[in-house]
């Protein structure tokens, strides 16, 4: 019982429920096989009615809601909303088995753009409830859980429609059951007492140091004041006028504290906390490395979205269901593998991102376009399947590289930010393009027209960043190394890129 004891409160524990909450809540065998689910006879929509009326709503509600859920999270301290988001996916896929036409099916997206504005929580939880050398370790297995339930629940949905083990209707109903399971776990989950922006602890309001880290004063424990006490009875007799100037510095680091935990209680208010958070925002997009870094992850992340969610929509017309045995859940699995190893692989390249990395961005987005491109013109469903897992490989690689180049140098609370930022922009620019080429209130393009349009759009994309890389290589002399004048934040700011990247692998 003890050692039982003892393991809950490690750090292992909450990890470990939190990994379990990450794979199960993921595990999602139907989501590979939407269209031919809401265009079959189960719901007899047309495509594009599925296409231009249904999947536009989830973007709209992502937007609509990303911000407020951003604040509660941290607000509320991470399992509240974790707790929510569980209740809101079994409530959407309720929904999805038993309710039909287009009002409905609109409905749904919108409480799944309810539940994906929560998976902030997800990751934030996790930073809470582990101390800083556990970040890393955390971060990998949360992060794995969830690219495993990905994974798992694409191959399984793959055999079950293959086979003909279950219907769409009993994959639903077994999906109901792990997110019922997932609920559990949950609830198990214990509560932080703590949060990035809101209920900070040893840490002054507003105050950062140079490098953007928040000062910190780190009150004594109680084994620690009994010991300082010793000592300065030992040393009395020794120098009394130094263990007077002890004592002293000791009573202003806990007076310091008290105020600190008393300021952070009583000043930790939501206007207090978005001023800090305004003064963060302009001080880190000062920096022009990591503007144009966050430039290319927020253009590039709206049509990444864009490409997957409508991909599926894009297959049924070159392939309709009804004639040909789909094999969605095995490409979606391989495309998950791929990334994931692109990923982790170019944590062990050398190369000099700083100079090369905007060139490899033009390039490598180049590809993707044509990846785009193929998938358009070709008219064969294998190629669109290679073109896909080839578009989201190249995607997983960049966009972990420009996270790297993001992370460097900031703490934890800035990059959150930074991530917010950048994902927030994207949805903009999604939702500008959604309402403009796929809503039918707007031009509600054809699914082919649709997918040249994000082709070209990834192809302007390289040729910006590409173009911008030459003039870097071409005009400017590589950078002489100079030493940190203190190496203790030079090995801060390497700790925090390593934990942040972590996240992607």
């Amino acid at each position: 019982m003890e050692t039982l004891k003892r393991w809950m409160r490690d750090w292992k524990y909450p990890t470990s429920l939190l990994c379990i909450y990450g794979f199960l809540s993921t595990v999602k065998p139907l989501e590979p096989f939407l269209i031919p689910f809401l265009t079959g006879p189960d719901k007899n929509l047309t495509i594009e009615q599925v296409t231009n009326q249904i999947f536009p709503v989830w973007t709209y509600s992502y937007l609509t809601v990303l911000v407020p859920v951003f604040l509660l999270t941290d607000w509320l301290r991470y399992k509240p909303v974790v707790v929510f988001q569980c209740l809101v996916l079994f409530a959407t896929t309720a929904m999805i088995l038993w309710c039909k036409g287009v009002p409905e099916m609109q409905a749904v997206q919108f409480t799944y753009g309810v539940v994906t504005s929560c998976d902030v929580a997800y990751f934030t939880y996790i930073y809470s409830m582990v101390e800083v050398k556990h970040y890393l370790k955390a971060t990998s297995y949360c992060r794995t859980a969830q690219l495993l339930g990905y994974t798992v629940g694409s191959v399984l949905g793959q055999v079950l429609v293959s086979f003909e083990l279950m219907s769409y209707s009993y994959i639903l109903v077994f999906t109901l059951v792990l997110t019922a399971v997932a609920l559990i776990t949950s609830i198990l989950l214990p509560m932080p007492k703590t949060s990035m922006f809101f209920h900070q602890r040893r840490r002054a309001s507003g105050e950062t140091d140079s490098e953007g880290h928040v000062g910190t004063v780190k009150p004594l424990e109680p084994e620690e004041v009994s010991i300082t006490e010793v000592d300065l009875q030992s040393n009395e007799q020794k120098d009394g006028a130094e263990v007077d100037g002890s004592r002293r510095q000791q009573e202003t680091l806990e007076c310091s504290s008290d105020n600190t935990s008393a300021k952070s209680s009583k000043t930790g208010g939501c206007g207090d906390v978005l001023l800090r958070l305004w003064r963060d925002f302009l001080q880190c997009f000062s920096s022009r490395t990591l503007l144009i870094w966050s430039a290319w992850w927020a253009l590039s992340t709206c049509g990444y979205n864009q490409t997957v969610n409508y991909v599926q929509s894009l297959w049924e017309h070159v392939e309709p269901s009804n004639n040909f045995t789909v094999y969605n859940g095995g490409v979606e699995a391989l495309s998950n593998l791929f990334g994931a190893a692109a990923a982790y692989g170019i944590g062990f390249s050398s190369a000099d991102w700083s100079r090369w990395g905007e060139m490899a961005l033009g390039a490598l987005s180049a590809l993707e376009g044509g990846a785009l491109f193929a998938m358009v013109f070709s008219a064969n469903i294998w190629v669109c399947y290679c073109g896909y897992i080839i578009f989201k490989s190249l995607y997983m690689l960049l966009i972990t590289i420009a996270m790297f180049q993001i992370a460097a140098g900031l703490n934890m609370e800035r990059y959150a930010l930074v991530f917010g930022a950048n994902t927030f922009c994207a949805l903009v620019l999604q939702t500008i393009i959604t309402s403009v080429v796929v809503d039918s209130s707007g031009l509600g393009l054809d699914i082919v027209t649709q997918f040249t349009v994000y082709g070209g759009y990834f192809s302007v994309i390289a040729i910006v960043f590409f173009l911008r890389g030459l003039y870097i290589i071409m005009c400017r002399k590589p950078e002489m190394e100079t030493p940190r004048e203190n190496p203790e934040e030079t090995l801060k700011e390497e700790d925090d890129a390593q934990i942040i990247t972590a996240t992607e692998f």
